[in-house]
């Protein structure tokens, strides 16, 4: 039998967790969750996460041990294995998340792995991403997210079918609505058409079913797992259940007893995550599936559709805190506050510190997507040839201006750099005009002020990546708390 969206439903018991305060009683009560070391099957070369953004990968479990053996005894010879896998991304002010849904099908990139089951090695190969887990259990599972995705992962959840039923149940049930009746004997579902309530095993055999609802395919099923997690994550984050303190404890002990974790995410982390998360709520929360197409060589099987996903990606990677600057104190105010700068307002001359080639185009198309005003790229390594170590941004020492049309671009760049009076001397300086693809958002734009500086962007070894802001494209399918599960 498929595994299905159950485990979504348990991210929703985390997703309370991650607002809750300090409560002693609370905080007994997570000391319970169960967790798993997989570190040391990590690769060695993951991706850095350096925004502040939360990356945790959430997957489901069908393992038949223990309260599971009545979903298919005889299967428990078979070990773990998964059909659901989503990635959970909380912006960097921790008042956004994305729920990225992969679907199981999907032809992927596996990494070397080790063999859950017999501890071999297995190496690199093109196969469906689900086998991943199959194989490889948890470790694998986050090694073949970060090589495909580039996405550094944070912390993993992992659930099963009792969990699912738990969480459910504490929350008195969800609200589904079917547009036709059904009579699933395979699945075990029996509903009668229109609005209802649903919790149990009929909530489990609801997320099963694949061919009694839908089109019969993965991507379907996705939606609708997705739908049913948005009416969750609405009523757990919901006054009535976070002011009932009986109700909160139900559901916080079934997310505690139903999920296992990654040991650096313990009651400690959770805590402090919560109490920077206060404000994410379920308007806050979209669900997406990855952008795919059909795979040319089985139509089974589906691929992530490029270059829509890897800018979905890249925009994850690269998510843009927004900080509201400091406020400058009275006696240091001697006038009216100038406006804030535009990033059209900057003009910015990009320059390659490094050996590695087209470094400085690169950096200046992510910027132009951004709106600044790239005037040139060129070449600026040390005079032996060497790479510069550390990145620069700098401006002219008679630009008495230039800290201030330096610093939007230096909030922009990973790691930030701090502006610094003195320029290099720039080579091999071209004009650069911007790809058709560097479309900058809205309320970037602007005119440079006549005798604004040319800002410089020296890139250098250390540099990682420009900030963009999220991106979902329209091929990707969006479910948010505001869906309407009678009209989807």
């Amino acid at each position: 039998m498929r595994l299905l969206a159950y485990v979504s439903v348990a991210l929703t018991g985390v997703l309370v967790l991650l607002a809750l305060t300090g409560y002693t009683l609370y905080r007994n009560v997570l000391g319970e969750v169960r967790t798993e070391d997989v570190a040391g099957d990590l690769n060695a070369n993951r991706p850095v996460n350096a925004t502040g953004a939360l990356n945790v990968l959430v997957v489901g479990s069908d393992s038949r041990a223990g309260d599971n053996k009545k979903y298919g005894q005889h299967m428990g010879d078979l070990g773990e294995r998964t059909d659901t896998i989503i990635l959970m991304h909380v912006s960097p002010n921790r008042d956004k998340a994305t729920l990225i849904s992969f679907p199981r099908d999907s032809m992927v990139q596996i990494p070397s792995c080790r063999n859950a089951r017999t501890g071999a090695t297995m190496p690199p190969r093109l196969d469906m991403i689900n086998s991943a887990f199959n194989e490889g259990s948890m470790a694998c599972t986050i090694n073949t997210i970060e090589a495909n995705t580039k996405i550094r992962i944070d912390h993993f959840i992992k659930v099963d079918f009792t969990g699912f039923k738990a969480i459910v149940d504490a929350l008195e049930g969800i609200q589904i609505c079917v547009p036709h009746a059904v009579d699933d004997r395979q699945a075990k579902l029996h509903l009668a058409a229109g609005k209802q309530t649903v919790k149990g095993e009929t909530a489990l055999a609801y997320v099963r079913a694949r061919h009694s609802l839908g089109d019969g395919s993965d991507i379907s099923r996705i939606k609708r797992q997705q739908i049913f997690l948005s009416q969750v994550v609405k009523k757990a984050t919901s006054g009535d259940t976070l002011t009932d303190p009986v109700k909160l404890l139900a559901l916080i002990r079934a997310a505690a007893h139903s999920i296992v974790t990654d040991p650096q995410l313990d009651v400690d982390t959770m805590f402090q995550i919560g109490q920077s998360a206060r404000s994410l709520t379920a308007k806050g929360i979209k669900f997406v599936t990855v952008p795919w197409q059909p795979y040319p060589e089985d139509k089974n099987r589906v691929q992530w559709k490029q270059p829509d996903a890897g800018k979905m990606f890249e925009s994850l990677r690269t998510d843009v805190e927004v900080t509201p600057s400091a406020k400058p104190s009275a006696a240091a105010s001697t006038g009216p506050a100038k406006p804030a700068i535009k990033p059209g307002q900057v003009r910015i001359q990009v320059l390659n510190g490094t050996n590695t080639a087209g470094k400085a185009r690169e950096v200046a198309e992510a910027l132009a997507a951004q709106g600044f005003k790239v005037t040139q790229v060129g070449d600026a390594r040390n005079a032996d040839g060497t790479d510069r170590p550390k990145t620069m941004l700098l401006y002219a020492k008679n630009a008495t201006e230039g800290a201030g049309y330096a610093a939007p671009v230096s909030d922009k760049v990973v790691p930030k750099v701090a502006p610094a009076a003195g320029k290099v001397k720039a080579a091999l300086l071209q004009p650069f005009t911007p790809s058709v693809n560097a479309t900058a958002p809205a309320g970037t734009t602007a005119t440079p002020p006549a005798g604004s500086p040319i800002i410089q962007l020296v890139i250098g070894a250390d540099f990682k990546n420009v900030k963009v802001p999220v991106t979902i494209p329209d091929s990707a399918r969006v479910v948010d708390a505001k869906t309407d599960v009678c009209s989807t």
